[in-house]
């Protein structure tokens, strides 16, 4: 991890723009003593020794997270759960394949009435369109990021150039409701011995000629898998006439035309190369039947496999992690594709209004926010950090430069300088709706038709 590579990240929260704030809807108050335990822990006069103490007497904490990396898992199982246990805290995890399953429970148990102290989950790792889910049901517990012992790792000034990734969620202000846990650039990637980097795509014109003269050789997981909702927003961002500034703004500061307008030429392309794709048939006119992997695994299984040449997914240091552990061949290597649009961003640690126990939550929340935590994630699953790396001390700061991955392909400088903004996370399920009727469903309504009726859906 290097400074330049954290430069590159703030020149990229600098452009991200700051998303209006929604009207929120009541909820249950729940548990009077754990309602207090909230407002006075938010207010400042409940000390992190009574945090503790409450977290003890709690017992356990129950988090939810995508489950999908057995590194990751293994790292929670080694790391997190004994730390948590010397700090008298059981730690249950819930690894689900969609963050989505726990947004629902949240909102469910809210639904039933259960507020503070009476819920079923304690706290998630979460980005995107799942925070704007829960901020906009007000379902979130409140501004207790930077109320941590450890959030002096993180820098929270809005008037700083490092704040912004962490001041807002895909335009989506966090208002100390989120704690950053880590950054991640989308990434692509190869494999050399099949497909040399000299004659692999760098740009998305180059996919397209490169897919018909070698069909079946690439493939993009399936929205709305997250990995799948960003290769389709990446397209979107290199091919539409005004780059990915359009898309900083939020779904109510367009018209459908004017989305449309700058969706066309994305989707255009999208249907022009399905036949080419695996399993697609590689014949104009005729669509075949396109594989698109469900998720991360199912997709680096098929390149493992050598079934296709390219791949695409979430995972700064993603290849040369695979290539140590042999999962995927020696010749792999990261690619900077497409240059000027590879989307990167922070996800986070939020808990729920209805945390049922709180205080081991905010223990949770602290406790991935240290920085041998975060520097030992980074070590053995490869996660970029979240915090910055400008704020720790030099030894930790040492330990973190060592800790990186070496790249395999692009460098950092190279992926940084292609790094932009994620979409703004209220555009998320309008891209999943038209991808689904004009892709998977090949439907012959005109995409301007398409388009109206994604935002006239509830």
């Amino acid at each position: 991890m290097t400074l330049r590579l954290l430069r590159s990240i703030a020149c990229v929260g600098l452009l991200t723009l700051c998303g209006a704030s929604q009207a929120q809807p009541a909820v249950p108050r729940g548990d009077a003593d754990a309602a207090a335990f909230r407002d006075g822990f938010l207010a400042g006069t409940v000390s992190w020794n009574d945090v503790l103490a409450r977290a003890r007497k709690e017992g356990k904490v129950n988090w939810f997270y995508w489950g999908g990396n057995e590194v990751l898992n293994g790292w929670v199982d080694r790391f997190v759960a004994p730390e948590m246990a010397k700090l008298g805290v059981t730690l249950k995890s819930s690894r689900i394949p969609n963050t989505r399953d726990a947004v629902d429970l949240v909102i469910a148990d809210n639904s039933a009435g259960r507020g503070v102290g009476q819920g079923t989950v304690d706290a998630i790792w979460i980005n995107g369109a799942n925070t704007l889910t829960l901020g906009q049901q007000n379902a979130l517990f409140g501004a207790f990021a930077q109320k941590l012992p450890n959030s002096k790792y993180f820098d929270f000034d809005p008037n700083s150039t490092t704040s912004r990734l962490n001041l807002f969620d895909l335009g989506y202000p966090t208002e100390g409701r989120l704690m950053p846990w880590g950054a991640e650039q989308f990434i692509c990637y190869i494999d050399s011995a099949r497909l040399p980097p000299a004659k692999a795509p760098s740009e998305f014109k180059d996919l397209e000629p490169y897919l018909r003269a070698n069909p079946g050789r690439f493939a993009y997981i399936k929205p709305p898998h997250f990995n799948g909702n960003t290769f389709v927003e990446t397209v979107l961002y290199a091919t539409n006439p005004d780059g990915f500034k359009p898309f900083q703004k939020d779904r109510k500061d367009f018209t459908p035309a004017e989305f449309t307008r700058l969706i066309t030429p994305g989707f255009e392309f999208l249907r022009r190369i399905e036949p080419f794709l695996l399993g697609g048939g590689g014949r104009e006119g005729q669509r075949g039947a396109p594989i698109y992997p469900e998720n991360p695994a199912a997709s680096w299984r098929r390149f493992a496999d050598g079934e296709i040449d390219m791949g695409c997914g979430f995972g700064l240091f993603g290849v040369s992690i695979r290539v140590g552990n042999g999962t995927f061949p020696a010749t792999a290597q990261t690619r900077a594709f497409p240059k000027g649009s590879m989307i990167l961003g922070k996800n986070f640690i939020g808990i729920p209004n209805n945390t049922p126990n709180p205080a081991a939550a905010l223990v949770l929340a602290n406790l991935l926010s240290l920085p041998e935590a975060q520097i030992g994630k980074l070590a053995t699953v490869g996660s970029p950090l979240g915090l910055e790396l400008a704020r720790l001390e030099p030894a930790n700061r040492d330990k973190a430069m060592a800790a990186a991955p070496k790249m395999v392909g692009a460098t950092l400088a190279e992926l940084g300088a292609s790094a932009v903004p994620d979409f703004n996370a209220s555009l998320v399920h309008l891209i999943e709706r038209i991808w689904a009727d004009y892709i998977e469903r090949q439907s012959t309504r005109p995409l301007s038709e398409i388009v109206a009726a994604a935002f006239a859906a509830k």
